[in-house]
């Protein structure tokens, strides 16, 4: 059984936020003023000495690079979810032991949120999904 947070039924599917989405939408709100700016230095240069065309479309490109640097990171949240909805069905029935080898169980089922992975073992104890788990195959 995966489980998404915040879900109280069993689901074979999870639903996660990641921050590059709040992120792109900042992204695209700045993207939104920096028209509007552009827009108003437009209007009001002093027309003996106006903007450089070359620095302008050098202000566009740049602002256009940022904004492609932020959707190829939601892309990439967008993979890394799915890698983690696919890896965490893969830990069911098996015992784990967490990275402090203070807790140790038979998974019964993983939480998937966007921070990472979270096992609930068959008798209650929560093991985080990170570096240092020991995992058998068989229940101890």
């Amino acid at each position: 059984m995966v489980d998404s947070v915040g879900s109280s039924t069993s689901t074979n599917t999870a639903t996660t936020t990641p921050a590059s989405k709040t992120d792109a939408n900042k992204a695209s709100l700045d993207y939104d003023a920096f028209l509007q700016l552009l827009i108003a230095q437009m209007k009001n240069q002093d027309p003996t000495d106006p903007m450089d065309a070359s620095e302008q479309i050098s202000q566009l490109a740049t602002f256009s690079q940022v904004e492609q640097s932020i959707k190829t990171n939601t892309h990439l949240e967008s993979l890394l979810s799915a890698s983690s909805l696919s890896n965490a069905s893969s830990y069911i029935g098996k015992t784990l032991t967490s990275a402090d080898g203070k807790t140790t169980g038979v998974v019964a089922s993983i939480e998937v949120a966007s921070d990472g992975l979270t096992a609930t073992t068959t008798a209650g104890g929560k093991i985080v999904i990170t570096e240092g788990i020991k995992i058998s195959s068989t229940a101890a």
